[in-house]
């Protein structure tokens, strides 16, 4: 038996999301725009309504959202959560939910992204966003990144390929860190399904001795403050 969880399918990480509620610059109500960059994202759509804006060097999209749609995007892709009102979401986040702990850059406006110490304090919330910290801040940091975003989307490819460059550059130092995640995640579950395959055409059941059922009662935390919203988190486990 194993002396610690499984990681969930496939190395994922997963949370619930209720976009924020409050108007942006451009009377838009809902979340922070930004990217991932080694990360696809999916979103399981559970109550409420509105739109996903998304920007990719195919151009400017937006998908519906309402309850039963499924959307998921690639990394390099700019999104941002429009909520149409009572807007949530089951977030499925790739590599141990490292969107969540690294793996995103915000749209703020070129000078900003340019000077990362600059953009370390506009990214910043109050105790790291934890439950209960001033909802202000999480605002005020959507609202510097919807006045990037709207620049971005009317820059052209160029300007989307000048903010993937300096988003690389941001997360350079990190890289090392999100490269363990990821063996540790799903890079581990890919190794383990190779080393079943293995077995199961040697005719080795071995495998199917050891499985284990997991469960999490409930949220480790509720209501941290997010990029698009307020989470409530689970572990990742593994």
């Amino acid at each position: 038996m194993r002396d610690r969880p499984a990681p969930l399918p496939g190395g994922v990480g997963v949370s619930r999301l209720r976009v924020y509620d409050t108007v942006a610059p451009d009377g838009l109500v809902g979340g922070t725009p930004h990217v991932h960059l080694c990360c696809t994202e999916g979103y399981v759509v559970t109550d409420g309504e509105g739109v996903v804006q998304t920007l990719t060097t195919a151009g400017y999209r937006e998908t519906p959202l309402r309850p039963g749609v499924v959307v998921w995007f690639e990394p390099g892709t700019v999104h941002r959560l429009v909520n149409g009102g009572g807007l949530s979401i089951v977030v499925l986040m790739q590599n141990s939910g490292l969107p969540e702990a690294g793996d995103a850059v915000l749209t703020f406006p070129p000078e900003v992204l340019a000077d990362p110490a600059a953009y370390a304090t506009a990214a910043a919330l109050p105790d790291g966003g934890a439950p209960g910290a001033d909802v202000h801040a999480a605002y005020r940091r959507r609202d510097l990144a919807v006045t990037g975003f709207q620049a971005l989307r009317s820059g052209g490819p160029a300007a989307l390929a000048a903010f993937h460059a300096t988003a690389i550059a941001l997360r350079q130092p990190l890289l090392a860190r999100w490269r363990q995640r990821w063996e540790a995640g799903a890079g581990r579950a890919a190794a383990d399904t190779a080393g079943q395959l293995d077995a199961l055409e040697r005719g080795d059941p071995g495998h199917l001795g050891d499985a284990g059922v997991y469960a999490v009662a409930e949220p480790v935390e509720r209501g941290r403050l997010g990029m698009c919203g307020l989470l409530d988190t689970y572990p990742a486990a593994g």
